[in-house]
């Protein structure tokens, strides 16, 4: 296909933005909040970051200062958020922070990943040592959850904080150990420690079913902190890179042969209500395609991330009104709290979220796998 149309289709969502206004954002946009630091404006800035080192075009990188200097003050605070809410997702954000500290020296870019790095220190932990997914959450451990954390969590101590990564290495080996069914080869969205909540089965603390995107943060969770990693860090590269692998290659069976993509429900292509999801699909087709760049993955999976990605650009990138959009993207899913059991993880709550276009939980992952097909 005409990848040039992609260029067109991102110039377009940052010509449409404004910091306290992003296009992106149909979750905030749809429930009138007002702006605040988030991951969701988190992914596109990673994603747009990459696309300025590719590119050299310093249009972007002056996009990605003035949006996130918007939110963080002189002082290193953070416009919206709140450490003692312990919320795993506020995390994801601040690695843009890192490379805007070398690009532009602001003190405040230090200072604010500071703030966030003393939410990782103080993060409450379940028993096995994971981060509980927010305040709100507690003994939970949530996929998404690994990518929100454990990228900032790694570029910390890579880049700053001494070199020991072996709490994340532990953190990922603990989901694999509780969350990864090894018939299916698939994880579960969530694990209740505690097994208290409604939606966590009594005896394992395991949700009832194979979320999408959940799966697909925890790929490119996987991908990315690989790819931080120093080169002195061979222990830890060596026990991601088998969870990984693992992952990566339990996750092709589930590849629909009409679509090329993956499905909301990973396990039950084809099953009423279910249909093939962008976000999703788009992470894993970043982590194909990067694992195998980065020779973690058999060099096969370089064409079979490209393909995942062919179907979701025929399936859903369509013009309408001489603009183009990004369908089948679902808008937000998750496990409780308590107070709204409508979110119990059950097949029907999954297909039951709304469809939008647009939406940065897809458009990020989008634009972070066509870095990857502009360096086949």
């Amino acid at each position: 296909m005409d990848y040039s149309i992609i260029d067109k289709y991102i110039d377009r969502l940052i010509e449409d933005t404004t910091p306290d206004a992003p296009i992106w954002n149909i979750e905030n946009i749809r429930l009138g909040k007002p702006a605040h630091w988030n991951y969701i404006d988190g992914c596109m800035m990673t994603s747009l970051y990459t696309i300025y080192k590719q590119s050299g075009d310093k249009k972007y990188l002056a996009f990605i200062d003035s949006f996130i200097d918007y939110y963080v003050f002189e002082d290193g605070s953070v416009r919206g958020y709140k450490l003692e809410a312990y919320n795993l997702d506020n995390l994801n954000e601040g690695r843009i922070l890192f490379d805007l500290y070398k690009e532009t020296g602001k003190e405040k870019y230090r200072k604010a990943i500071d703030l966030l790095f003393r939410q990782i220190k103080e993060q409450p932990r379940t028993e096995y040592g994971n981060f509980w997914h927010k305040a709100i959450y507690p003994d939970q451990v949530w996929l998404d959850g690994m990518y929100m954390s454990e990228v900032f969590y790694t570029r910390y101590v890579a880049e700053i904080g001494g070199g020991d990564f072996s709490e994340i290495v532990k953190q990922f080996k603990s989901v694999f150990d509780h969350m990864y069914d090894r018939d299916k080869r698939l994880y579960y969205h969530g694990w209740d420690c505690s097994k208290k909540s409604f939606w966590a089965d009594k005896q394992t603390g395991l949700s009832k079913n194979f979320w999408l995107r959940s799966i697909g943060w925890y790929c490119v969770a996987l991908t990315d902190v690989l790819s931080y990693l120093p080169e002195s860090a061979n222990d830890a590269k060596e026990q991601l890179g088998v969870i990984f692998k693992t992952t990566i290659e339990g996750l092709e069976q589930y590849i629909d042969p009409e679509t090329n993509m993956f499905w909301q429900v990973v396990d039950q292509i084809g099953r009423e209500g279910n249909y093939a999801e962008t976000s999703g699909s788009a992470m894993i087709s970043y982590a194909m395609m990067k694992g195998a760049r980065l020779g973690y993955l058999d060099g096969r999976f370089a064409k079979i991330g490209e393909n995942v990605f062919n179907g979701i650009c025929d399936k859903y990138l369509k013009e309408t009104d001489g603009k183009l959009n990004l369908g089948g993207i679902c808008l937000v899913a998750g496990l409780g709290p308590e107070n709204n059991p409508r979110r119990d993880g059950s097949y029907e709550y999954y297909i039951s979220e709304p469809v939008v276009e647009n939406d940065a939980k897809g458009t990020g992952p989008f634009v972070m796998a066509y870095t990857e097909i502009k360096q086949l």
